[in-house]
């Protein structure tokens, strides 16, 4: 079975119950499904941005109880070596979804994300959007 590593915005859907994103991680296995500390990071900003600091809060324990978090220190010379092709490439994408993808990349699991532009451009990547029927018949 595949693991997967759940993007950002894919956590967002899942606290807001949208595309049945619940139904989804209870068919693959919520055991198969991780996110990234960078996620952590900004899942956290989003709770000190917002005006219901307290609930968004609650909510990021909630997904770090809920999920395992994997770690960025694994990927970091992926992330290296990806920033300079992609530079050079012109296609930088933003330093957060890049250790995203890369920690994906180097863990062998899938990108579940709605940012399908963006992880995309980089090597070796398998993405799936749950948020469409393609990949998610409870959508």
């Amino acid at each position: 079975m595949s693991k997967y590593l759940i993007d950002t915005d894919i956590c967002i859907a899942f606290l807001k119950d949208k595309f049945n994103i619940k139904r989804k991680i209870k068919s693959v296995g919520i055991s198969n499904c991780y996110i990234s500390e960078i996620t952590i990071a900004e899942l956290t900003y989003g709770a000190y941005k917002s005006s219901n600091f307290e609930k968004h809060i609650s909510e990021v324990v909630r997904m770090k109880n809920l999920f395992n978090v994997i770690p960025i220190s694994d990927s970091i010379e992926k992330y290296a070596a990806e920033k300079v092709r992609l530079q050079r490439l012109g296609q930088l994408i933003p330093d957060f979804d890049l250790l995203i993808a890369t920690s994906v990349v180097a863990h062998n699991m899938v990108i579940v994300t709605r940012n399908e532009k963006h992880f995309s451009r980089i090597n070796d990547i398998v993405i799936e959007n749950w948020t469409k029927r393609e990949f998610n018949h409870f959508a």
